[in-house]
């Protein structure tokens, strides 16, 4: 049977916590150190199911990774050149930035490259990606309806371009700009909407000679990534339950250590802050290119909005826990642009409906949102469908629900967050898992 989660009606969130490592950027400092020129050490590794996916693939590859304590990984880098054809498919699990990154970056070696995936991710688009690639000259091959596995042919050489990019997606942003690396000529990306830069930072970090801001991101092939030390900071998609937890319960007074709060992710506190929300940034400061700050969140009534669209690509992890908090809210809450969470780990917008539907509250879902009404939660059972973070965003309704929360197919919480279930019952939350 798989993972379930119960849930119990409990009081506040208080406390001081450290979130885990950001998984972004935790992918991104394995790719990148496992393909620069010496030693790279990270300290704050996220050691979840998608990252360790990630690293298993470059061990696959005959990277030397090594694990010697909790949260540190350092990587013999072995160059742009460097990488050994794998024996074998390799399998990312259920992530799908490992596939889509990782397809850039494997798009012009001399060797071939099968990416499979979990159930899961074997239904999600890659069209997305394995397009412009092909078009840059690489050889990706999908299923007939554009889905893993992908099969990289290898010695095709890449020529750079200019690629508009047609949704608001980083990882497809990401993937252009790692095959450009290897690309003749100059690459850029032009985004649509304002996206995450986690990318561009890090190349620029490893000492790659990349341009970036005003809405595109620049590079030309032919350069090399230098061996670094890079500080992970907390994951602030993580951060995001626990924000939305002491927002919307009383007496909540909760302090987060160490978040990533990158202008290009910060959209969750920028919502909750236009509802009413009570987050105070206590200490910032940088991280490996990064900025970080301790959060202080405490209880505050909250007031529905019309999220202003231009933050969508800012949130678009963390609605599953916004649509909590609007769930809380006085009034209604509107979101609209968000079409991209149909194309997650699940179909994210009908799933929430249809959860926050059995729990009592008003919901209806648009092609690119949701409408929700302030109302009270109730108790029920909730199927995640197989998404951490539809579980884990009902896990913290029940903050405010009137009865038991229920969440069946939770196995993948791991995936991103293997810590949930313990931290947040260390700060209040009555959460029990069963299987």
């Amino acid at each position: 049977m798989a993972k379930e989660i119960l849930v119990k009606p409990q009081g506040s969130f208080q406390g001081t916590i450290k979130i885990p490592g950001d998984k972004s950027i935790s992918h991104r400092a394995i790719m990148l150190g496992a393909i620069a020129e010496g030693v790279t050490k990270i300290s704050g590794f996220l050691e979840a199911e998608d990252t360790l996916a990630t690293l298993a693939v470059f061990e696959a590859l005959g990277v030397k990774i090594e694990r010697p304590a909790k949260g540190e990984v350092i990587i013999q880098g072995v160059g742009m050149h460097g990488l050994r054809a794998p024996t074998k498919s390799l399998d990312v699990g259920n992530s799908g930035t490992s596939m889509r990154l990782l397809s850039g970056l494997f798009s012009s070696q001399p060797f071939d490259v099968e990416l499979s995936g979990d159930k899961s991710l074997s239904v999600r688009p890659m069209r997305r990606v394995t397009d412009p690639l092909n078009e840059m000259g690489a050889e990706i091959a999908c299923e007939e309806d554009g889905t893993p596995p992908l099969k990289i042919s290898g010695g095709n050489k890449l020529k750079g371009m200019i690629y508009d990019l047609p949704m608001a997606s980083a990882q497809v942003k990401s993937a252009v700009l790692l095959a450009g690396i290897y690309a003749e000529g100059e690459t850029q990306v032009n985004e649509k909407g304002i996206l995450r830069d986690h990318t561009e930072r890090m190349l620029e970090g490893f000492g790659y000679d990349i341009r970036y801001g005003d809405g595109s991101a620049k590079l030309s092939g032919g350069g090399k990534l230098t061996a670094q030390s890079i500080v992970v900071p907390g994951d602030i998609s993580s951060s995001a339950f626990f924000i939305v937890g002491a927002c919307i319960a009383e007496d909540s007074d909760l302090v987060l250590e160490n978040v990533g709060i990158n202008p290009t992710r910060d959209g969750v506190i920028r919502i909750l802050k236009l509802m009413g929300a009570d987050i105070e940034i206590v200490r910032e400061y940088q991280a490996g290119g990064e900025p970080v700050a301790d959060l202080r969140i405490k209880y505050a009534p909250l007031k529905g909005i019309v999220i202003p669209e231009e933050w969508v690509p800012l949130a678009i992890d963390e609605f599953p826990a916004i649509f909590i908090a609007a769930a809380c809210a006085e009034g209604e809450t509107v979101l609209r642009g968000a079409a991209e969470m149909r194309v997650k780990e699940s179909d994210r917008i009908q799933v929430m409906q249809e959860g926050l539907v059995k729990l009592g509250v008003d919901a209806e879902t648009l092609p690119d949102g949701m409408i929700i009404q302030g109302s009270q939660i109730q108790s029920g059972t909730v199927d995640s469908h197989g998404d951490h973070r539809i579980a884990m965003a009902f896990a913290i309704a029940a903050l405010r629900s009137a009865g038991d929360i229920h969440i069946l197919d939770c196995e993948n919480v791991d995936t991103s967050f293997p810590e949930f279930v313990s931290l947040t019952r260390e700060v209040g939350l009555n959460i029990s898992e069963l299987s």
